[in-house]
């Protein structure tokens, strides 16, 4: 009974293991759903303010317990985790490599490598994520089987399930790590109520190979990991240029801390070592639109509500809404050290979104 119901087991795993393959997945690994060390940390983290206005991420269940402290708050018919990774680098340079001096590049900003593709990665992942649940759901032939399916949008931290599913390691600067593949990963996972065994090969959990390298700390340029594998998300340029709404924080240091970034942030990325020769995807939603690698900052601080849209349709770009990335514009304008730009922020200085003419005048003062 038991030899028979590992066999099952391993054949249901193989199964997955293809499907992921099939559906263009470049990792895939399964992770058991008994809580990790690291979750024990989420608690204080979210108790000491450093998610910032990010409400989702405090969900609780009926009990008043946070959702994603212990799958056991929010699923408890799960058994385990099915985590998929998929690499979206491409072979543009990374922030870093860009001369931040040259006259071309002052009047240009920085949108994150993640959001340069044809397509939303979140509809991306979750559409290879069905073919694999789909081919779950064959395998087993059980009308009582539960799944869900995630990319970013579920109760789970799935950096933790990616390391306990052998996906590789959360490096210091809190993203997970692979050796093979770098840290350009989306990641997608199916929670299962089958109990399937890990695939043992994979050396469960990853062993972090950070070893004393602290690089992504050193150059944070807002300080926001302000300790190894500890993230203050209101000092990240990925928060404040995507998920904080309304004025950014009056903090000199964190506004020009914040560059030419207007949506997201690479430079933690960027300078890892385990990234130097990570290969280029070979996804064709993932391949960079022009227009989207260091965009015109005049461009986008007065791109219009119409533009807004028809650019950035199905792009996650458009989380950050127009506001927000007009904001991000003039304070990167500032920022840029370029004095051309002053007759559109003496402009921007009068327009009729207080955010933006806040952020105009804090440009204008910048560069005089």
């Amino acid at each position: 009974m038991f030899r028979s119901t590992m066999l099952r087991s391993a054949e249901i795993t193989a199964t997955i293991t293809q499907a992921a393959t099939d559906a263009g997945f470049d990792l895939v690994g399964i992770a058991p759903v008994e809580d990790a060390p690291e979750l024990e940390y989420f608690p204080r983290w979210i108790a000491q303010g450093h998610a910032g206005e990010m409400k989702y991420l405090e969900a609780r269940d009926e009990q008043g317990r946070l959702k994603r402290a212990s799958l056991s708050h929010a699923a408890p018919w799960a058994r385990s985790v099915v985590v998929c990774a998929i690499n979206y680098n491409t072979g543009q340079p990374y922030s870093t490599q860009a001369p931040s001096d040259s006259t071309t590049n002052k009047g240009r900003g920085w949108i994150s490598r993640y959001a340069w593709g044809q397509q939303d990665y979140h509809d991306s992942v979750m559409q290879r994520l069905r073919q694999v649940e789909a081919a779950l759901k064959r395998a087993c032939g059980d009308d009582d089987l539960v799944t869900r399916c995630y990319v970013d949008t579920g109760p789970i931290v799935e950096r933790v399930a990616a390391k306990y599913a052998g996906i590789g390691w959360i490096g210091k600067n809190t993203c997970i790590l692979n050796q093979r593949l770098g840290s350009w990963l989306f990641l997608g996972v199916i929670l299962t109520s089958l109990d399937l065994d890990p695939d043992l090969e994979l050396g469960l959990p990853a062993p972090d190979r950070c070893g004393t390298c602290t690089r992504c700390i050193d150059a944070c340029p807002t300080d926001a990991l302000i300790a190894p594998y500890q993230l203050d998300s209101n000092r990240c340029i990925s928060y404040l240029t995507i998920e904080k709404r309304g004025s950014l924080p009056q903090d000199e240091e964190l506004r020009s801390g914040m560059g030419r970034h207007i949506f997201g942030c690479d430079i933690c990325q960027d300078v890892c070592p385990w990234n130097r020769k990570a290969p280029a995807t070979k996804a064709a939603e993932f391949q960079p639109r022009e227009e989207l690698v260091n965009p015109a900052l005049d461009w986008l601080a007065e791109i219009n509500a119409e533009e807004f849209s028809r650019t950035f349709r199905g792009s996650p770009v458009k989380r950050a809404n127009r506001a927000g990335l007009r904001r991000n514009a003039v304070i990167a304008m500032g920022n840029s050290g370029d004095r051309k730009f002053l007759p559109l922020l003496e402009k921007l200085a009068a327009d009729e979104d207080e955010v933006v003419s806040e952020g105009a005048g804090w440009a204008i003062r910048k560069l005089t």
